[in-house]
């Protein structure tokens, strides 16, 4: 007997079944990237910076641009709405925890027939009654209720972070299109500035031409490089218009004209460096490495649910109220009515019910832990392809730099010659070309550096501070 009262104290206390969760060892290097390639570290690994986006982001136009995008692009406000269903589903999930009390209030009037009535008593009775209680209320000892619960709570929380990972993502990529557009303008000054030079090369050619100096052939030459940027005018044309067009779309509204970006150039949009030497632990704190976690956390709670299954539902209705013959007697001493009736039930034969509904949720769980280790090397391999890029960009920048004076310099030194006598009008023509490439190359570049920027602070977690 004395062995029985630790159990039954467990039991109406109530017990979990559930799987303790444990987090799981990182399955990545401890540390991110540092040295060779990638940026050296001034200091040991450390945690990243709580940075805000309006912190990083440092151009005006571009901060204003962004926060349209925030409050009205349509995708986050899917992810939000998504989060309000998850909260509301939990709420739902959560009540079950207490009983749902209700109230009824009744009268019966009932005439009885004359052969069943007693001489000298009325054939009419009234009965009136009013009543509060609950019925069914699940007594939750095995934790089933409380479990179902805990995993509504963290499929809500995976719902949010997945929210705030929409939203990072949204910053990136709005701040990618109006980089992307920034360059597209540079490039296009730099074909209509160059359609003159080969222009007046055309020019030129057409007049030796005429004077019998030269063939057809350098003519035909020279038109070549002028057909071809008036090609590139036209295309870069059509694509700052997608450019703006994808822009309006992120930012849920028509950007205003003088919020659209004007060049690229050297002009600083984004802080000019995020830290490197990170712990690798702060890819922990990215919201899609959390939305997986609290995922997995949920499938261990449905574990607890499925072995809480096996064991007797116990449940109780409980009812107190008053009951009279006469309404104005109904709240009288001596009406008052209860009724108290537990139950247990218990499944016996199931042909294995319960027992596949717990292997499918541990094969859950399963799946979701390689989930969230899969999102843990992800992250892992994101930052670190960015933080390589990062390493070598500026000295990819100034090896572009270098090739625009030293193409820009060959040209002219080819042109003077070819005007003098000395060189033919093949070499001018590759010169042309090689200075014209160069100058498309150098703004590629520079739209790499700006955009290897905004994808590090992405896969950082967004500076782990989006609001």
């Amino acid at each position: 007997m004395k062995r029985l009262l630790p159990l039954t104290a467990l039991l109406l206390a109530g017990c979990d079944l559930a799987p303790h969760y444990n987090r799981a060892g990182l399955p990545a290097p401890a540390s991110l990237p540092s040295g060779g390639i990638y940026p050296v570290a001034a200091t040991p690994a450390t945690q990243a910076p709580d940075l805000a986006w309006q912190d990083f982001f440092v151009d005006p136009a571009l901060r204003q641009v962004i926060a349209t995008g925030l409050a009205n692009n349509r995708d986050l406000r899917v992810a939000l709405a998504n989060v309000e269903q998850a909260r509301a589903q939990y709420r739902v999930q959560r009540a079950d925890l207490l009983p749902t009390i209700g109230a009824n209030a009744g009268a019966t009037y009932a005439r009885g027939s004359s052969a069943q009535t007693v001489p000298g008593v009325g054939r009419t009775s009234h009965i009136y009654s009013v009543d509060a209680g609950f019925s069914a209320f699940e007594i939750d000892l095995f934790g089933r209720v409380r479990n179902l619960t805990k995993a509504a709570l963290d499929q809500y929380l995976a719902t949010e972070e997945g929210a705030r990972a929409t939203r990072i993502t949204l910053i990136s990529e709005i701040a990618s299109a109006y980089l992307t557009m920034a360059a597209d303008q540079d490039q296009l000054r730099i074909s209509q500035s160059t359609l003159e030079s080969f222009r007046q090369t055309v020019d030129l050619t057409t007049a030796q031409f005429d004077h019998g100096v030269i063939s057809e052939l350098e003519v035909r030459q020279a038109q070549t490089n002028y057909e071809q940027a008036r090609y590139d005018i036209a295309a870069l044309q059509t694509q700052i218009a997608r450019d703006q067009n994808a822009l309006n779309l992120l930012v849920g509204t028509t950007v205003a004209a003088d919020l659209l970006p004007t060049a690229l150039d050297d002009h600083g949009f984004t802080l000019a460096d995020l830290p490197a030497g990170l712990s690798s632990d702060v890819l922990l704190r990215r919201p899609d490495v959390l939305q997986a976690e609290d995922q997995l956390k949920a499938q261990y709670a449905n574990i607890g649910a499925g072995r809480a299954a096996f064991f007797p539902q116990i449940s109780l209705t409980a009812l107190a109220g008053t009951l009279s013959s006469g309404l104005s007697g109904l709240f009288d001493h001596g009406n008052y009515t209860y009724q108290v009736a537990p139950a247990a039930s218990q499944t016996i034969f199931d042909f294995g019910r319960n027992a596949a509904n717990l292997r499918y949720a541990k094969a859950s769980r399963d799946a979701a832990l390689a989930t969230y280790e899969k999102a843990i090397q992800t992250a892992f391999r994101e930052v670190a392809d960015a933080l390589a890029e990062r390493g070598t960009i500026d000295e990819q920048l100034t090896a572009r730099a270098n090739r625009v004076e030293a193409a820009g310099t060959a040209y002219k030194l080819s042109d003077a010659r070819y005007r003098s006598g000395v060189d033919p009008f093949l070499t001018t023509l590759d010169s042309q070309r090689t200075f014209y490439a160069a100058q498309q190359n150098l703004v590629q570049t520079r739209l790499d550096a700006a955009s290897n920027l905004v994808e590090l602070y992405r896969a950082l977690g967004g500076g782990l501070r989006s609001h």
